[in-house]
């Protein structure tokens, strides 16, 4: 069964949606381990209530912070350290998505960060949006995990711009899934839309 971990270059580019799609279209389980504030609302709410599927399992955060901030601050706040062998991988004979929190070197405590919490086997997708910077937050992203050997792709989000995609793709070599167009709602029908067009390429990593 595959182990997808969803990475983004920044924060808000678009993982949960990502997450959402690469669940319905996998018909898989949903996993954040860490989740930090909007606990009323969290990505796990939001990736449950966009997918339509009957299969699919919503795993229980390991971490559930009440503040929007980093998780070893939010911690902080909350008067708790996060140690990294309480994350454990939820058991599942399903696909799994997990999706991380913020970018790779967002800090989960003093030693450890997000790029701790993925494992050699995991299939990594990155999620890109375009702004001005994200060619280089999309190489550094993607070249450190090419550095510590992961099986890395790529997901664009938001409007095309070929000229920042082309040299993210032909500089790093990675394959692309596909793209998440810039759309006026996100609802499950949407999601499915999506879903179909990338099961393919899901299905292949």
């Amino acid at each position: 069964m595959k182990r997808i971990f969803v990475t983004g270059i920044s924060t808000e580019v678009g993982k949960t949606i990502a997450s959402a799609i690469i669940t319905e279209a996998l018909e898989a389980d949903y996993w954040k381990p860490i989740q930090a504030g909007d606990l009323d609302h969290s990505d796990s709410h939001k990736v449950a209530h966009l997918i339509s599927n009957e299969k699919t399992v919503i795993h229980k955060n390991s971490y559930a912070l009440k503040t929007p901030m980093s998780p070893h601050a939010a911690a902080d706040i909350d008067g708790i350290n996060i140690q990294k062998d309480k994350i454990k991988e939820p058991h599942t004979t399903n696909h799994l998505v997990i999706e991380g929190a913020g970018g790779l070197l967002v800090p989960i405590n003093q030693k450890e960060t997000i790029l701790d919490l993925i494992k050699p086997t995991y299939k990594v997708v990155v999620v890109s949006r375009h702004y001005l910077g994200s060619i280089n937050h999309s190489l550094l992203t993607i070249g450190l995990l090419i550095d510590k050997g992961f099986d890395v792709s790529v997901l664009f989000s938001g409007d095309e711009h070929p000229t920042s995609e082309n040299i993210i793709l032909s500089k790093t070599g990675i394959p692309c899934l596909g793209r998440i167009g810039e759309e006026q709602n996100f609802d499950p029908a949407v999601i499915r839309k999506y879903a179909w067009e990338f099961k393919e390429s899901l299905m292949a990593l």
